[in-house]
């Protein structure tokens, strides 16, 4: 049966629970345990997947077509466990689900209430899929004291109950801000949330707390004692220089085994951290450094683009350098066409990656331009793709090519699938399971070419990656596209959708349908990242 470890937040948001998870999942899975996260969001929204990238971040993609937090993220890329649909919750789509279990008399007639429905339908989600695991991690968004988060503590609440102390350990985390008029860290706000916690019913047996100092033994002590945990059970969390350094950083400070205790587990001989120690060294020890120009529109926001920062991290380690990353806002290239060649000349690589809506949009084709025609190692990630298409169409004459996603074109290189296939040829898509017209989500199969250059990253001519897009490649270009020189190098498995085009006679073009950034980890990363990080270092030794 698995043991379940409940993660609150107090004080304050951002404190960081989700890279604690992910890192206390990894420490256990370090020791032989099998794990895996989850997370129960309080908003009503059903999924983030409308949610704003400035509000909410990155929309985190499953291999079966769930749209959920970025802290998935994070587990995913700490555990290498794949999540799943079931592995992230919100308010909103419990919510959904009980009012259409109600509409449908499924009640009987009862009175439809938070506790007993909701909170048994929370309960029924965090045990559901568990077969096999030792340790089912569940994360809870806000911070205790929010009105939405309440079904959740008191589901947390009966669950201790239910299952009994042996099988749950509840960790809070909370802050201990230094006051420098004061010269002081205060742990009040700790003892407060612990307070409050603690008077909705649920104990925490583990404190985890982020300071910019380091915490004394006497702070510890205190926050103990007033908190009603064992001093080696208040765990010190400060910042540290890379987010693959807090594995071995909570070990240090005895997360791990302060809740192995907690569960009246023997923690045994110390885990394994080998991997974290290697990924670290390269981090600390790169031999040289390149810098990446990303053209994007959603600057500023650094959740916006959280994988594919990472996944350029990771690419870094691949090849033991440090990967500098300037974000340039797209709409720059649209005001002064001068400011395209002042911030790309100095890039050694130019990536323009995803997103919706027209806003920046000729921006990114001033960057695929720019890297077509200078030879600068080029990747372009699902729109980044399709305006790298836009920008071949209109250097073989197309002056009005674009994507209907934009409105109507008189040159439809983009487009929703319905829009540019035959009836026959939707219909014999249909009947093999592709839906047109609607957003493709989740992981689809393709095909790569046996001489590309994308097969030799791959290793393989068959892939899977995850998507999240709705407009397509037009096919019907694909000979005026080729003509350009950019091949249709991975296709779906019916050769109807266009996956991957690339320019063979290019230092390193690649453009892609889909999202590799949501599949790279640090002790894996994605070739086609790490083929691109390898070319940015080439490109920078020409220069």
């Amino acid at each position: 049966m698995a043991r379940y470890i409940f993660i609150t937040g107090g004080v304050v948001s951002s404190l960081g629970k989700g890279l604690m998870a992910a890192s206390l999942a990894a420490l256990l899975q370090a020791r032989g345990y099998r794990v895996r996260i989850r997370k129960f969001d309080p908003y009503l929204n059903v999924d983030p997947g409308t949610m704003s990238p400035h509000q909410h971040g990155e929309v985190y993609v499953t291999d079966d077509g769930a749209e959920t937090d970025l802290d998935l993220g994070h587990y995913e890329r700490f555990t290498g466990v794949a999540s799943r649909q079931s592995d992230n919750v919100t308010s909103g789509r419990i919510y959904k689900t009980i009012i259409e279990r109600e509409r449908r008399g499924d009640y009987l007639g009862a009175t439809v209430q938070v506790i007993p429905h909701v909170t048994d339908a929370i309960k029924a989600f965090a045990q559901d899929d568990t077969e096999d695991l030792d340790f089912v991690l569940c994360e809870i968004g806000g911070t205790v004291g929010d009105i939405e988060s309440l079904p959740f503590i008191e589901a947390i609440r009966q669950l201790r109950n239910d299952l009994g102390r042996g099988q749950t350990v509840s960790i809070h985390v909370t802050l201990v801000p230094y006051i420098s008029a004061a010269g002081e860290l205060k742990t009040k706000p700790t003892q407060h949330s612990v307070r409050e916690l603690a008077a909705l019913g649920v104990q925490p047996d583990v404190l985890v707390c982020r300071s910019e100092r380091e915490l004394p033994a006497s702070d510890r002590a205190k926050i103990a004692q007033f908190c009603n945990v064992p001093t080696a059970a208040v765990i010190p969390a400060l910042d540290a220089k890379s987010i693959y350094a807090v594995p071995m950083q909570y070990h240090r400070e005895g997360l791990d085994v302060e809740v192995l205790r907690a569960f009246g587990i023997d923690p045994g001989e110390a885990p394994d951290l080998d991997r974290w120690e290697r990924i670290v060294s390269r981090l600390q020890n790169p031999e040289g450094e390149v810098t990446i120009g990303v053209v994007g529109k959603y600057m500023g926001v650094p959740d916006a683009y959280k994988s594919l920062h990472e996944a350029l991290v990771h690419g870094g380690i691949a090849n033991q350098v440090k990967v500098n990353i300037r974000w340039i806002d797209a709409e720059l290239f649209e005001r002064d066409d001068d400011e395209v060649a002042a911030k790309l000349e100095p890039m050694d690589g130019i990536l323009v990656p995803g997103g919706f809506g027209e806003r920046g949009s000729e921006g990114k084709i001033a960057g695929v331009r720019f890297a077509r025609e200078r030879g600068v190692p080029f990747f372009g990630i699902c729109l980044g793709m399709q305006m790298a298409c836009v920008d071949a169409a209109r250097d073989q004459g197309l002056e009005n090519a674009s994507t209907t996603e934009f409105g109507p074109t008189e040159e439809p290189v983009v487009g929703m699938i319905t829009e540019w296939m035959t009836t026959e040829g939707m219909q014999k898509r249909e009947e093999g399971g592709d839906l047109g017209g609607t957003m493709r989500l989740g992981a689809y199969p393709a095909k790569l070419g046996g001489n590309s250059v994308v097969a030799s990253i791959y290793g393989s001519e068959e892939i899977s990656e995850r998507h999240r897009h709705r407009y397509e490649v037009n096919t019907h270009y694909r000979p005026l596209l080729e003509k350009n020189g950019l091949v249709f190098s991975g296709m779906s498995p019916d050769g109807t959708l266009p996956e991957i085009v690339e320019r063979p006679d290019h230092p390193w073009f690649v453009g892609v349908q889909f999202h590799p950034e949501l599949k790279s980890k640090p002790f894996d990363p994605h070739p086609l990242f790490a083929s691109f990080i390898e070319a940015a270092v080439k490109q920078s030794r020409l220069v």
